[in-house]
């Protein structure tokens, strides 16, 4: 399997946005990624987010972005309250944020396309771990299934303006999924491989006895 890799996933979710009791500070709250929701159909290839995923997830250091943009941070989990403060928490349904966003005009702007539910999804960028995900194959669809079960390090999570993936996100995906596909084709031709070996060679071991 391809490993070290940077991937991105966009997930519909339900913004919540509020407002503190100072009538200053708006908090945003959504998931940026949900458990056991199976993707979409990307070339043969499909993914669910295991629950427990995220229980050994470098998160130390995550930021809030506007469409995986570092010129436009919302806010990081490094600060620890006000303006720019960002928090992630696990739960049964996913991986859950609150961020305050700093006070810039392009966060203004998000906001308020949020609040008149222009833009309604959420991204994540991550890399998998090493054996971070199992594969089935379901010869009927003839589909193959990947099932993430350790993500290594989470990067962003992001607030997309795009309304599903863009040829161009969807296209990178589809590669990276294809590529996780063949890896794991390979794997299991070569351990194929491997078995036949030994069953020849202990052939040729009753052989001479």
């Amino acid at each position: 399997m391809i490993m070290g890799k940077r991937e991105r996933r966009i997930n519909q979710t339900q913004f919540e946005i509020r407002t503190l009791e100072d009538g200053k500070t708006v908090i945003l709250e959504g998931y940026a990624l949900k458990f056991g929701k199976r993707s979409e159909d990307f070339g043969g290839v499909d993914e669910i987010l295991e629950r427990g995923c995220l229980d050994k997830t470098d998160m130390s250091n995550v930021v809030a972005l506007i469409n995986h943009d570092p010129n436009y941070p919302l806010a990081r989990n490094t600060v620890r309250e006000g303006p720019g403060h960002l928090s992630l928490s696990v739960d049964d349904t996913g991986l859950r944020f609150s961020l305050i966003p700093t006070d810039t005009a392009y966060a203004k702007d998000l906001m308020t396309n949020m609040a008149a539910g222009v833009v309604n999804q959420c991204s994540f960028a991550f890399t998998l771990a090493e054996s971070g995900a199992d594969w089935s194959y379901e010869s009927e669809k003839d589909m193959y299934h990947r099932a993430v079960k350790h993500i290594e390090r989470l990067w962003d999570v992001s607030i997309v303006t795009t309304p599903a993936y863009p040829d161009t996100e969807a296209q990178a995906v589809q590669r990276s999924m294809q590529e996780s596909k063949e890896a794991y084709v390979n794997s299991l031709k070569e351990e194929q491989e491997n078995i036949r070996k030994r069953k020849l060679d202990i052939e040729l071991e009753l052989l001479n006895q």
